[in-house]
């Protein structure tokens, strides 16, 4: 399905959204998701993109609190036999540092289990989600609702689970979605057909960095 007047990008009302693109994704890290450090270079472009136009970032984060409480069912025997995945207050639930703005603060994970937005930069958030998808009882649509949103452009780790997840939910809210497919871990030729089915912009980044900045 091409997209239409309906689900096209709308540039002046765009917003990034990274998910999980946090330490302990990265290679070598406790809980390495193959392909998050691959999608590394092309997310920070992304970022530098939309500082360098004004526009909306909201970086999604995951706590886990170490009785595994908050997590998915199927992830809370592993934390509570001492596993170690994004645990609120650990080097690993920190945002991947090529992706922070300058003089950034470390995640507030009391602000952000209360279900707070913490502001890091100029138009720029971290924000805590509990399951695969951001929008799950999360803050994520009110935040995007009170800057004017209407597209949000997603990149981060990893499609089949986080990033499908959020696709879905977001199209359900009537957001215009991109995705980026360099810029999200283990994206495939199912996922590129799967999303061109039900309306979503796909681009690699370099793509749609030219499109934002009108080129």
């Amino acid at each position: 399905m091409q997209p239409t007047s309906w689900t096209q990008p709308e540039f002046e009302r765009i917003a990034l959204v990274t998910i999980d693109v946090q330490r302990d994704t990265l290679d070598g890290q406790p809980f390495e998701i193959t392909g998050t450090s691959k999608a590394l270079p092309h997310i920070k472009r992304l970022c530098q993109a939309f500082r360098s136009n004004g526009a909306p970032i909201v970086h999604i984060l995951r706590l886990y609190l170490p009785d595994g409480s908050n997590a998915e069912l199927c992830r809370r025997e592993a934390l509570s036999e001492g596993a170690q995945m994004f645990l609120a207050g650990s080097e690993g639930r920190e945002l991947a540092p090529e992706l922070l703005p300058h003089n950034a603060a470390a995640p507030d994970d009391n602000l952000l289990l209360r279900n707070h937005p913490q502001e890091i930069g100029k138009n720029e958030w971290y924000i805590y989600k509990s399951r695969w998808g951001a929008f799950y009882k999360s803050c994520l649509e009110e935040t995007l609702r009170a800057q004017g949103i209407s597209t949000i452009v997603l990149a981060g780790c990893n499609y089949p689970n986080c990033i499908r997840a959020t696709v879905y939910e977001a199209s359900e809210r009537d957001f215009r979605v991109v995705a980026i497919t360099d810029g999200i871990s283990n994206f495939s030729e199912n996922g590129w057909n799967e999303l061109s089915s039900i309306g979503i912009n796909l681009m690699s980044a370099e793509e749609f960095i030219s499109e934002l900045n009108g080129n």
